[in-house]
């Protein structure tokens, strides 16, 4: 699992970091700010021989999605941020969700083990990432693009258009499963990327 968010200030100097520390061709997988990886695959095409974009988007942040995070960055930076991160975690689950106290504890432990100071880090690269998009036709991997169907973050639209964006993608979305799929629906996420890493040659 590569650190290179902890590490770099933006998306693109994250993908060269990780492209210059890890030598050969690479198989990317990564969930919401880390389906941004596909950076890795525009500035380094012939180095990635798969993509894996889970619950991820390719669009610049809105000027009101800006708004928002400036927001949080001031709150976390004051070290006022306990409420936001608790309502967070009513927003990124599913409905379905909500009573499983486990694990939701488990993402509150992972948002503690984050830190404040990370999470500005993510908030302020976001803001300052540009639109893939108009990069995504020059993808030419096996490319999995997955989505909760219930994701209030990066809304199904933003998955279907890394898809049909991305030359050969498959889409799929999951039912009943807000933005933390990996969490929600580890189990289905795990059939689609053995069936993915088969279809790039390493299954």
């Amino acid at each position: 699992m590569a650190d290179v968010h902890q590490r770099a200030a933006t998306l693109p100097e994250m993908a060269a970091l990780l492209l210059a520390e890890q030598p050969g061709e690479l198989l990317l997988v990564g969930a919401s700010m880390g389906g941004r990886i596909a950076e890795a695959a525009r500035q380094a095409p012939h180095r990635v021989r798969g993509l894996a974009l889970l619950g991820s988007t390719a669009r610049a942040d809105t000027e009101e999605l800006r708004a928002l995070r400036s927001e949080a960055v001031t709150q976390f930076e004051s070290g006022r941020g306990e409420d936001l991160l608790e309502a967070n975690v009513w927003f990124v689950f599913h409905r379905s969700a909500w009573d499983d106290d486990a694990l939701l504890d488990r993402y509150r432990a992972m948002l503690r083990r984050t830190g404040f100071a990370q999470l500005v880090r993510q908030n302020r690269a976001m803001m300052a990432a540009h639109d893939l998009r108009p990069w995504l036709a020059g993808i030419g991997c096996p490319t999995l693009v997955v989505c909760g169907e219930n994701d209030g973050v990066t809304p199904p639209e933003c998955s279907r258009e890394l898809a049909q964006g991305i030359p050969g993608a498959r889409l799929s979305l999951l039912p009943e499963c807000g933005h933390m799929l990996t969490m929600e629906k580890p189990v289905a996420v795990n059939a689609l990327l053995q069936e993915w890493l088969a279809a790039t040659g390493a299954g």
